[in-house]
């Protein structure tokens, strides 16, 4: 297998196709160590041992060398004594990926940060090998689709021509379970995206999509009763002791160790201990949710033209409209709609003084006039609150003076704004903090109406800005893992018991951060997440033939839900839903096209299920 890419999902990946799966993997990357290295701490861990790596493949006078256009001038990558091979190049040519051994490699993983480096290196591997599984990385969800498209009917016409009209179409298609070639496309940001803005928010379900099918899960104490007095539908993980919500405790440093997949005796000895529920699983709807603040065809509506305080005015005008009305039908006699029609003549001062009229007639005339004089201004004020706000739909928000209980969200790159995206789906409000003025974010920071507070975080005021005394949660996503840990330390000297959520790389560093953090701050709920541990299983699974669905963050552990056939796995085909579980490994969640899937259910072939499985698990289902 090649994996190549410019940033640590590349090393992530390798390492785990290298650990997990036992496979022979061949990396390439840029020769520039900045590019390439993990941020801050693990910077010197990581230089050491790329160090090592090429001691011992100059030993061996095996390492690949590159010239000085970028093109490599050895004749094959290093292969290191592990099963790992290193390829240097500056630029992804054909000439690369021919000596990286794309012809003969089963799967082919293209995760560089940049998309267009990695749809030009996709066609020229897909000319090379017709028959490669392809993986990419892609932000851009559309043009992802219209090339995977692309790639697998390429697939199709090369495999066709090779069998001589045979049956070789069916092999294009990633999910057919037929030939080896395939294309997937995957986003890091969207398979971290649910996690993170799950741990964020207390209470939030941890939601997967699969093919028709909707998986909700949720964290929650067990019961005293055992497993059969849960609500829930099963019991995907328990939680460790050493903290309570779910709180990261990665190696130990908790009374208990979390446990994925846990069987039943396990559910009923942890009564009390807090687990990841299998909730519902229910049959998706067609339709995505709305943008917030918008209808459904995207026109503005009225709670986001008018603030609340103009429309209580507006409301409390129409009560006094509505008022003068009734009681100039009771003083006067007159009918209804009439009193109604001169209560707004007198309003608007158009209607002819009531210098004969009764007395009460004359005082409900003076109060219309009274009345009138106010509708002035709430008109005036009306106007130039619609003005504004069509005027600033291009322009960034700023925080509102009474805001509070919002989420603040650091950074609006490629993570941030899937983030973003998920936190105003669930209707959560949120600030967001940036520091470049051009950031990728901002567009959709614009369109769903969220306030912006632009500066680094790391000055201050910045996060004062973003009223972070009254927010439920800070989510640190930037790539800085400093800044994200110098956010977070400063945020808890203003809030002691806020909680807070913050992306680091190294599992190492987040295991200290986590233990000082909770050490200082016991009350307080603190995580950390890592993106490529998030992402690096889904893209793994997807090499060798896996669709993942999605994938829930336990702790520092990553559970993954996929979708696997039925025909081939001795260990599904002819056994029911209950005796197909593996406990630590893997359990049958679903059938895809049902909802309801009993226990007693006897997969056949032809059957095709989503299951819940570690990443060893995962790879067992091979």
């Amino acid at each position: 297998m090649v994996v190549c890419g410019d940033d640590g999902l590349a090393h992530r990946l390798a390492a785990e196709l290298r650990g997990v799966y036992g496979e022979q993997v061949t990396l390439v990357v840029p020769p520039n160590e900045r590019t390439v290295r993990p941020p801050v701490v693990g910077r010197a861990r990581a230089a050491s041992a790329a160090l090592f790596d090429r001691m011992v493949s100059a030993a061996v006078g095996s390492v690949g060398r590159t010239g000085g256009a970028g093109q490599p001038a050895g004749p094959a990558a290093g292969h290191r004594p592990d099963g790992e091979g290193v390829l240097e190049a500056f630029e992804l040519t054909e000439a690369v990926l021919a000596e990286a051994g794309v012809a003969r490699a089963t799967a082919l993983a293209l995760v560089y940060d940049d998309d267009e480096t990695n749809i030009r290196a996709a066609l020229t591997a897909r000319r090379l090998n017709p028959r490669l599984r392809l993986v990419l990385r892609l932000y851009n969800r559309r043009l992802g689709q219209h090339v995977e498209e692309l790639l697998d009917q390429a697939a199709a016409l090369a495999a066709g021509s090779g069998a001589d009209g045979g049956d070789g179409g069916a092999g294009a298609g990633g999910r057919n379970g037929g030939l080896e070639a395939s294309t997937t496309v995957l986003s890091d940001a969207d398979t971290a995206a649910p996690a993170l803005a799950a741990t964020a928010v207390a209470g939030t379900s941890k939601v997967v999509q699969a093919e028709g099918l909707l998986l909700r899960a949720v964290e929650r104490p067990l019961s005293a009763e055992g497993p059969d007095a849960d609500s829930g539908l099963c019991t995907l993980a328990l939680l460790s002791g050493g903290d309570r919500a779910g709180t990261d405790g990665p190696d130990g440093s908790g009374e208990q160790q979390p446990r994925l997949l846990p069987d039943d005796e396990e559910v009923r000895q942890a009564a009390g201990r807090q687990a990841v529920v299998l909730e519902q699983v229910s049959a998706t709807g067609g339709a995505e949710p709305a943008a917030p603040g918008r209808g459904v065809t995207g026109v503005p509506s009225l709670a986001s033209l008018f603030s609340r305080r103009l429309r209580w005015s507006v409301a409390g005008l129409v009560g006094c409209v509505v008022a003068l009305a009734v009681a100039l039908w009771l003083v006067t006699g007159t009918h209804p709609l009439r009193a109604f029609y001169v209560t707004l003549l007198d309003l608007l001062a158009i209607d002819e003084p009531a210098l004969r009229a009764p007395l009460g007639r004359q005082l409900l005339q003076l109060l219309s006039a009274f009345v009138g004089l106010l509708l002035l201004p709430v008109l005036l004020a009306a106007a130039l609150e619609a003005f504004g706000t069509f005027r600033t739909a291009s322009t960034l928000r700023k925080p509102p003076r009474g805001l509070g209980g919002h989420v603040v969200l650091l950074g609006l790159g490629k993570i941030g704004t899937r983030v973003l995206t998920r936190l105003r789906e669930l209707n959560v409000p949120v600030v967001c903090v940036e520091a470049d003025p051009e950031a990728r974010g901002l567009a959709t920071a614009r369109r769903l109406r969220v306030p912006v507070v632009l500066g680094d975080v790391t000055q201050e005021g910045v996060l004062e800005a973003a009223k972070i005394h009254r927010a439920q949660a800070l989510l640190a996503v930037t790539s800085a893992d400093t800044t994200n840990l110098e956010a977070v330390l400063y945020a808890r000297t203003v809030r002691p018991d806020l909680r807070v959520v913050l992306r680091l790389y190294d599992d190492d560093f987040a295991t200290a951060v986590y233990r000082t953090l909770r050490a200082a701050y016991p009350q307080a709920l603190t995580r950390s997440r890592s993106v490529t541990h998030l992402a690096a299983p889904a893209f793994a699974g997807a090499m060798l033939g896996r669709q993942v669905l999605g994938a829930v963050a336990v702790e520092r552990r990553v559970l993954l839900f996929a979708a696997v056939d039925v025909d081939g796995h001795p260990q599904l085909e002819g056994r029911s839903v209950r005796e197909a579980f593996q406990a630590g490994s893997w359990r049958v969640l679903a059938l895809l096209g049902r909802a309801g899937t009993p226990s007693g259910h006897v997969l056949e072939k032809g059957d095709r299920v989503v299951v819940a499985a570690t990443r060893r698990g995962l790879a067992e289902l091979r």
